[in-house]
């Protein structure tokens, strides 16, 4: 009987039930997942379809987006992972700041992937690489990159605590990991609540997977700017 139940379960016959300690499960919320990371909804991930708001003409205005790039801690020569890029609005522009280095444009959705591969064509971006990326990894190096950037993407990540794991092995040990997240703490910044983070919980999240906030820069209109290294 105890061969028989070997064989069934290594050829996958037997289903065990598995044991989630990382995440709890809920009623998803107006635009939620129902799954739930240190007391967080993680939000549902924004269709390619939408990708125009990306681009919309009023974005540098509300956001500020040329600041970030003057902020970010980059030289000539340096290797960035710009992880859900969706349409390349910071990537392309980050690497005309790393002529000598190299930007990697992350996405999991096939139809911005093949969008970031055409834009990069166009703009003859060649220090730029395209990564299909899955939802527990963005497939990157590892020890090979200095900064990793997600831009209003981190509360999209259907598994954080993996995301988290593989971006620290993918950092140099002087790495730094940049989030910029709306601000949840300003009611006045009207983005639905599970498209936004407060500072405590991004604290929170980050420190349990072997992160320390590097620096806090509240510079931005309506986001925070939280750099990361490794604890």
């Amino acid at each position: 009987m105890r061969s028989a139940f070997i064989v069934l379960l290594n050829f996958g016959l037997l289903a065990l039930p598995q044991h989630d300690s990382v995440y709890t499960h809920k009623t998803p919320s107006d635009g939620g997942t129902g799954k739930v990371y240190f007391g967080r909804e993680i939000a549902n991930i924004m269709d390619f379809k939408g990708s125009a708001w990306l681009e919309r003409n009023s974005r540098q205005k509300e956001e500020n987006s040329d600041l970030t790039i003057e902020k970010l801690p980059i030289g000539k020569n340096s290797v960035v992972a710009d992880i859900g890029a969706g349409t390349g609005y910071y990537t392309f522009k980050i690497a005309s700041k790393v002529p000598q280095g190299r930007v990697y444009a992350v996405e999991i959705q096939d139809n911005a992937v093949t969008y970031l591969k055409n834009k990069a064509g166009q703009l003859d971006g060649k220090n730029v690489t395209v990564i299909k990326g899955k939802e527990q990894s963005p497939g990157l190096p590892e020890n090979a990159i200095d900064l990793v950037i997600m831009v209003d993407v981190y509360h999209e990540l259907m598994y954080p605590h993996e995301m988290l794991q593989s971006i620290r092995k993918a950092l140099k040990p002087n790495g730094r990991l940049l989030l910029i997240e709306y601000r949840a703490e300003d009611p006045k910044v009207e983005i639905r609540a599970l498209h936004k983070m407060t500072v405590g919980q991004a604290l929170k999240e980050l420190k349990a997977n072997g992160f320390q906030l590097a620096g806090d820069g509240e510079f931005l209109p309506i986001q925070h700017f939280l750099l990361f290294k490794k604890s």
